[in-house]
């Protein structure tokens, strides 16, 4: 294997478009199975190569076995569309050699650094600061400080504070954002944007077009001919034969590099949106949705989990955050950032926690952007179908090829022992006395005999014609708002016997507002926001928690316009509700100090929050699964402000939560206790460690968030149905709520069909043997309260019981069992980075009709592999 050395050399002064002067010399697997048909409709031999049965997650090995299982014919064109092993190899090569080098390059720095450095006492900061234009800190020195990760640098300029005031940018709120402040930005220290590498051109296609055995046999056929036939019979006639040749081999170049040229712009397309990453940037105070590439140095940036670290940074705030490095470092190590380790890599994921950073370097002066830049995406992929249709187009060139070799064989010796007569019965050869040129005339003759069987036999356009129709379907779906990651996902898609979908923004429109809500004891207000009926001390408690116990923002603009409330739909819906109480935001924030943050856990259902008070007490907050949080209350606070043993009122709330859950209302509870500020450890690193108390804790609040069901979904589930593609609902909800959402959306057809197993928890899936989870699986309608282990255990189960599986998900905790899937779905809108890493489609809209719209198109593509899948659309179309 050839491999690559590259370098990476930093210029001394920035170019006038903000991009340091860097040097770099040259230094998916398939995805998605094959359709699993039924026992009796397919028998999987063995030792047939051309029987793919499971490529989903298949290491690069398999994929040789495959390429070797067929003597390729001609392997410029047979697998032109397919992936190239050996350029993913050197790609991965190049990747680690980056990476190493680069790491290098920040030892030896450091080193250099180290060696250099003097102790100096009273000199000021701004003497070691090198000014860049109109901001008192150069490009240089922000690359420099961000690839070393180097902590004296940043203390230096005053810790992350005093960088942000040499950048003009605010942490609370950001930068300016108008359009005169990001050109001086970009001018000055760049784009979040590389260089790519230019496709490759329509003369290129054509220039590979023709190098084909096939095609050169037929190019020098063409000129015999047209020589002979000019020779006997002058220009008039004698170029018809040749003429005719060439112009076919002409026309077959052409349409197949215009083609290809045409498949590789629609590829780029693709992965162009793929890449643009939209996220959340705080600039003048409010929170709004950016490209990727809109990002500059000075932005600051919220993290949460599943996001994707866009550009190089320093950590603001942090609580449990923990970043995932492996892109870029090679290690699977999940590393924590604080203020001891405040630097942030682009590229890498946030694994865990939530936090903010500062924007120090963008585009190609990252690491990041050098290896982006350095690295094309290859955009060929086999699928199992293309896989199969290789084999046999190879197949039948062969037989084709050995039947042409034995008939030029048998007609040249036909022709030479006299055994040949011509249309007058005359003997075409005669030994030394046929003159020369009829001799060449009948051996043209002949070979081109030979010739046509070869054209004629070799299926050339079949892969081809296969290819172009996934390319066109990727186009069609991409219309229908759905964006195809993996090609093979095209064929697997049409073969699904099963959806598990996520309710909350598939099903539903995730538009929430509270409907209901309980607050002061017993009392329930009608309307939700009549805040008349509340204790002062009641509103007060849960306006803090609400403000403080949140990832959301609320902006109010100066000008009196339209408050602005940015967030998850959940958060949204209760800032919404909160200011409608009265609450200010900002007041209610910079009356107390966060002193640590328990994120909202997908498994726990739940997140918490310790502020300090001005007068140093002390509060921890909970806000979640609204009986999981009612199970730790001790305590609620009544009409009064009073606390009341809540032992003798836990039954009437419980029947509230079933009463609103039956309403498909998602429930959700606010409650808090006081904690002694002495027993919160005082340092950051047991300060990371330390576990919010979740007991004895006083209820506030129990509200209900109405979700709507998206219109259509209901018809979507039942042609998916009608197509015996099973629809399940795996949600996180309680189960009066799934069971209520999954009656609206059809997914169980009556009340009488919400029993178990049909409609079970996930804690008690979780329970069951493996076996026994097999055979639930397959009856399994409903799931609530699900973790994300829970989801992945029903899934493995489907597909040991024989199912084709398609999942939908949209959060961090989604990506094992996208990844487990047959086909993984994540949502566009709402998914992380993470679950669209691990999906194969993702769905541009968060909508489920988008997905059966996937399904039905791609039934279509699945009849040329399956009579099984055939019988299924036949039944959608009726």
């Amino acid at each position: 294997m050839k491999t690559t050395t590259g370098s990476t050399s930093h210029g001394s002064s920035s170019s006038s478009n903000g991009l340091l002067t860097v040097t770099i010399a040259s230094s998916t697997h398939p995805h998605g199975p094959a359709a699993n048909d039924d026992d009796d409709d397919l028998l999987v031999d063995p030792d047939d190569p051309f029987d793919i049965t499971q490529t989903k997650n298949a290491p690069p090995e398999t994929l040789k076995r495959w390429r070797q299982a067929a003597f390729v014919l001609n392997a410029s064109r047979r697998f032109r569309y397919t992936l190239d092993l050996k350029k993913e190899e050197e790609k991965e090569q190049k990747k680690s050699m980056i990476r190493a080098h680069a790491q290098v390059i920040r030892a030896a720095l450091l080193f250099r650094m180290a060696g250099e450095r003097e102790l100096v006492t009273g000199t000021s900061v701004a003497s070691t600061i090198t000014p860049g234009g109109d901001y008192e800190v150069g490009l240089e020195q922000l690359v420099s400080m961000s690839k070393n990760q180097n902590i004296s640098t940043l203390q230096q300029y005053g810790g992350v504070k005093g960088l942000s005031g040499f950048l003009k940018s605010d942490l609370n709120k950001g930068i300016s954002g108008d359009d005169d402040d990001l050109s001086k930005r970009k001018n000055a220290f760049g784009t979040n944007t590389y260089p790519r590498k230019k496709g490759r051109s329509l003369w290129r296609f054509l220039w590979e077009a023709w190098q084909d055995l096939t095609l050169i046999i037929l190019i020098i056929a063409a000129v015999v001919s047209l020589v002979l036939g000019v020779f006997e019979k002058g220009w008039e006639k004698g170029w018809l034969d040749g003429g005719s040749i060439a112009f076919a081999v002409l026309l077959v170049i052409v349409v197949t590099a215009v083609s290809d040229y045409r498949q590789s712009l629609q590829f780029q397309n693709l992965n162009a949106e793929k890449q643009n990453i939209q996220l959340e940037a705080i600039r003048g105070g409010r929170t709004i949705k950016i490209s990727i590439f809109e990002i500059v140095v000075g932005d600051v940036l919220p993290l949460k989990i599943g996001d994707q670290v866009p550009a190089d940074g320093v950590l603001i705030t942090g609580h449990s955050l923990a970043i995932d490095e492996s892109s870029m470092t090679g290690e699977s190590k999940i590393v924590h950032k604080d203020h001891k380790a405040p630097f942030f890599m682009s590229g890498c994921k946030v694994a865990d926690g939530v936090g903010s950073m500062l924007v120090t370097s963008v585009g190609i002066n990252t690491e990041w952007g050098l290896l982006m830049a350095t690295i094309s995406e290859d955009t060929g992929e086999e699928t199992p179908l293309q896989v199969r249709l290789n084999g046999v187009a190879t197949f039948v060139g062969i037989v084709g090829l050995t039947v042409a070799i034995a008939v030029l064989v048998i007609l040249l010796g036909r022709y030479f022992s006299g055994h040949t007569t011509g249309s007058d019965g005359k003997v075409q050869f005669v030994y030394k006395v046929t003159k020369i040129d009829k001799v060449l005339e009948g051996f043209i003759a002949i070979f081109t005999i030979a010739v046509t069987i070869v054209v004629v036999a070799v299926p050339e356009g079949l892969p081809l014609a296969v290819t172009l129709t996934l390319a066109y379907s990727m186009r069609k779906m991409m219309a229908d708002k759905a964006l195809v990651r993996r090609l093979s996902a095209c064929e697997t898609m049409g073969s699904a016997t099963t959806i598990c979908s996520d309710k909350t923004g598939t099903l539903t429109l995730n538009q929430m507002t509270v409907v209901e809500a309980y607050a002061g004891g017993r009392e329930k207000l009608n309307p939700p926001d009549d805040s008349s009926k509340l204790h002062p001390e009641v509103l007060s408690l849960i306006n803090e928690g609400i403000a403080q116990n949140t990832t959301g923002n609320i902006f109010i603009p100066k000008d009196g316009g339209e408050t602005e409330i940015s967030g998850s739909p959940t958060e949204k819906a209760i800032l919404s509700w909160a200011v409608k109480l009265g609450m200010n935001f900002e007041l209610v924030r910079s009356r107390s100090k966060i002193l640590h943050v328990f994120p909202f856990n997908s498994e726990k259902k739940r997140g918490g929050v310790a502020v300090k008070l001005a007068d140093s007490e002390v509060h921890i907050h909970w806000k979640g699964a609204a009986e999981i949080v009612l199970g730790t209350c001790t305590q609620y606070l009544d009409s009064n402000g009073q606390r009341q043993s809540i032992e003798e009122e836990k039954a009437f709330f419980r029947k509230a939560i079933d009463d609103m859950a039956a309403q498909s209302l998602r429930c959700i509870a606010i409650a808090y206790r006081s904690y002694e500020l002495e027993k919160i450890p005082s340092k950051e690193e047991d300060l990371d460690q330390w576990s919010l108390p979740d007991h004895e804790l006083v209820l506030l609040a129990i509200v209900g968030i109405k979700d709507p069901c998206r219109p259509g979904v209901k018809e979507a589930v039942r042609l998916c149905t009608e197509a015996g593609v099973k629809v399940r609902m795996v949600t996180g909800d309680n189960l009066q709520t799934a069971k209520a959402i999954s009656l609206e959306c059809g997914i169980l057809v009556s009340v009488e069909d919400a029993v178990e197993p049909n409609i079970i928890e996930g804690k008690t899936f979780r329970e069951l043997s493996e076996k026994e989870r097999e055979q639930v699986a397959k009856k399994i309608t409903v799931m609530g309260r699900s973790s994300p282990n829970d989801k992945l255990l029903l899934v493995q189960a489907l597909k040991k019981g024989g199912e084709v599986v398609a999942v939908t998900g949209d959060g961090t905790n989604d990506a094992p069992a996208l990844h487990e899937a047959d086909i993984g779905l994540s949502m566009g809108i709402q998914g992380t980075e993470v679950a669209k890493e691990s999906s194969d489609i993702i769905i541009l809209d968060d909508n489920f009709a988008s997905v059966v719209k996937c399904i039905v198109k791609l039934m279509l593509l699945s009849l040329m592999s399956s009579c099984w899948c055939c019988r299924r659309v036949v039944k959608l179309s009726k």
